[in-house]
């Protein structure tokens, strides 16, 4: 890298993490084409321009970068939901939900999600590992629209954390339901309708 038309050398630590982000990437395109199974640590190696020594190096395992792909993929799903919810500008904090609910269905739609997120890392990693990812990156964002609600009064006081659970784990479901079927749009559509009825019945309106 040059500072002030001067080369400089990498930390050890910024080559690292430079290693790292490339077979991320690498990875995840892979993951995405052809699947966990499919995919060799040799293939990612050559894709990411390293030795599957440096891969090992980083990743004690396919199974350990593919969970490093799979977190990297669930925060950036949850990332463009919340800023395509705040371009949006919703007028209240309920139609915000709303929005946010049918914008994961939509982004989860998308062919390199579904692989990784929806079909992949339940297998891979295990049902438990699958969703404490997802809690990780989902859960807070999903309790603070539920604060600010309430804050609102829109919907009742109540448990959070509880509220927020069930409600990620709808749109969990939803996501797989959708990357099941045949005739996804259809399924979309059904299931954007039931998560809206769902966020009208926390707040005690009528379905």
């Amino acid at each position: 890298m040059e500072v002030n038309g001067r080369r400089t050398r990498r930390t050890q630590a910024e080559r690292t993490a430079a290693t790292r982000a490339v077979l991320i990437d690498a990875a995840r395109a892979l993951f995405a084409e052809q699947g966990f199974a499919n995919v060799s640590t040799q293939a990612i190696a050559a894709a990411a321009g390293v030795t599957r020594g440096a891969l090992y190096h980083q990743f004690a395992d396919k199974t350990a970068l593919f969970t490093a792909v799979y977190e990297d993929v669930e925060r950036t799903v949850v990332a463009e939901v919340a800023e395509r919810i705040a371009a949006a500008q919703p007028p209240d904090s309920l139609a915000a939900m709303r929005l946010g609910a049918r914008l994961f269905l939509e982004v989860c739609s998308a062919p390199d999600v579904q692989q990784i997120v929806l079909i992949d890392a339940p297998a891979a990693l295990g049902w438990n590992t699958w969703r404490a990812v997802g809690a990780k990156y989902g859960l807070g964002v999903i309790e603070a629209m539920l604060a600010q609600a309430v804050a609102e009064g829109a919907i009742p006081e109540q448990p959070l954390r509880s509220t927020a659970h069930v409600l990620l784990g709808a749109l969990d479901e939803a996501a797989l339901f959708v990357s099941r079927a045949e005739d996804q749009q259809q399924a979309r559509a059904e299931m954007d309708a039931v998560c809206a009825r769902l966020i009208d019945g926390i707040a005690g309106r009528p379905g």
